[in-house]
């Protein structure tokens, strides 16, 4: 392409976001990806056997069914098919037990016997009013005049999910809501484990917890398809090192966490935007394997069959144990175990009759103990055999997540703990959080608000706050150097969109 006006570090799906939001307003935009594929958390991959396809990150996406950006950018005519299994999440518990979070509101209260009133009497102004609240909580939380859903959410999010459960009494609904809220990956008695958990719910309720059929890498390509029908470009095994190895562009949006920041530009930026950035708390990592099965998971109960997303963890009493210790910097016996079985309802994924299982567990950021054996062992506790049926196995620690994607920081696959502080100061207290004190510079990673997950709304929010600084000026500087690009002018790219029609 010629020179680029918008130039976008980082392809992960906050980047591409970024990327599109740009080029549908008719900029020249460039990409650059460190790895040799792009999509950052969403790519897929042969990590065990020939044939076996295995999401190398993220693997269920009901906040990319739910996003305000992704469900409007027509994927489907890319190639993007989504998959629904029949229940969003299934938690077996002792005994044989299993509890589920049902499509259907209804069925999932009823499951619940004497808890079924209370949890519906939660959910049920939150569902029915399910898009305003995600476009609410999928951007920065500001103070302002929320609706009577907004407040109520907020009232309940705000809490622990250890607060959440006092409302529930028996042990199925206390574990649901412990599986749940443990995607905070944080301590289940600190403020607002919660609201991942409520969040979670109510997806599941509105729209269930789908995939694309063929793996998240789909969801990438389809994005990139989209960014290439207006003109973007990417290029990958581009490194960026530093702002001055970029050519002078109207903007820069850096998909990339706080300590790539500091890294990239850290002797640009002030030294009060550096101490923020280096006291940027990062979460706990996980450790992650992936199977080859030579059949699927033989779990006790059938229902754990009907969905692609399982629990494994027990009471809310041992995960909460769990993941209060990981957050202590200890690798508990039991861990908090999330599993994916997507081949189940994707014969894309695996060879006839076999299948592909993705598990992690929570572990300190920047932990060197393999935990694959206590990993299996809470699958094989709720699926005996399970064991016998693993044709091969590839595990990664902390650190080869990082080298895959440099964005999960010691394992950290949220962009960042999710503590209640850093749910307003995502990356550094500003009033406009994707901005830097550098003209023309972004962040757009999931170091900004809303935070982790497959959304794309941490780039298109950043996309906006450099779109609505560019168009303040026909003629804006470019972010570095003194050199400025040529027919840049609001009118020059008028008359590009023109010509686009």
């Amino acid at each position: 392409m010629s020179d680029p006006e918008v130039i976008v570090v980082g392809s992960g799906p906050n980047g591409l976001a970024a990327a599109i939001t740009m080029a549908r307003e008719g900029y020249r935009v460039l990409v650059l990806e460190a790895a040799d594929t792009y999509g950052g958390g969403a790519r897929t991959c042969e990590l065990t056997l020939p044939g076996f396809r295995h999401d190398v990150c993220s693997a269920i996406h009901p906040l990319a069914m739910a996003s305000p950006f992704l469900n409007k950018l027509g994927l489907e005519a890319h190639g993007l098919e989504w998959i629904e299994p029949p229940v969003p999440v299934a938690h077996p518990l002792h005994g044989g037990r299993v509890v589920a979070l049902r499509r259907s509101l209804e069925e999932t209260a009823e499951a619940l016997g004497p808890d079924g009133e209370p949890y519906e009497d939660l959910l049920r102004p939150l569902v029915e009013a399910w898009e305003d609240l995600v476009g609410r909580f999928l951007r920065p939380l500001r103070p302002a005049l929320y609706s009577r859903a907004a407040l109520r959410f907020a009232q309940a999010a705000v809490r622990s999910a250890e607060g959440l459960c006092r409302r529930f009494e028996t042990d199925d609904a206390k574990a649901l809501v412990a599986g749940l809220a443990g995607h905070a990956v944080m301590p289940l008695d600190r403020s607002p484990s919660a609201s991942v958990g409520i969040v979670l719910a109510l997806l599941g309720h509105a729209v269930g917890w789908p995939f694309p059929r063929g793996g998240s890498q789909r969801l990438a390509d389809a994005m990139a398809a989209i960014l290439r029908s207006h003109g973007g470009t990417i290029e990958t095994g581009r490194r960026v090192r530093s702002l001055d190895e970029l050519p002078p562009a109207r903007a820069v949006l850096l998909d990339v966490t706080p300590a790539q920041i500091l890294r990239i530009a850290g002797d640009r930026l002030p030294s009060f935007y550096r101490r923020q950035l280096r006291s940027f708390r990062y979460g706990p990592g996980v450790c992650k394997i992936d199977l080859a099965l030579d059949g699927p998971v033989p779990w006790s109960n059938a229902l754990c069959r009907d969905t692609a997303c399982v629990h494994v963890g027990g009471s809310f009493d041992e995960i909460a144990d769990g993941e209060a210790r990981v957050w202590r910097g200890e690798h508990p016996e039991r861990p908090f175990v999330l599993v994916a079985q997507n081949s189940l309802f994707d014969d894309s994924r695996a060879p006839a009759g076999k299948q592909v299982v993705w598990a992690y567990c929570h572990v300190p950021n920047g932990s060197t103990i393999d935990m694959s054996p206590r990993i299996e062992a809470q699958i094989e506790r709720f699926a005996p055999g399970f064991r016998d049926r693993i044709l091969a196995r590839h595990v990664m620690l902390p650190a080869e997540l990082e080298r895959r994607n440099e964005n999960l920081l010691g394992g950290d696959i949220g962009g960042g703990a999710q503590t209640l502080w850093q749910l307003f100061a995502r990356p550094a207290l500003r009033w406009n959080p994707y901005t830097t004190p550098l003209p023309g510079v972004y962040v757009c990673s999931s170091s900004t608000p809303p935070g982790g997950g497959v959304h794309g709304m941490c780039g298109h929010l950043a996309a906006r706050a450099a779109l609505s600084a560019m168009e303040g000026a026909d003629e804006a500087p470019p972010y570095h150097g003194p050199a400025k690009l040529a027919d840049d002018s609001r009118q020059a790219r008028l008359r590009r969109a023109a010509r686009k029609s």
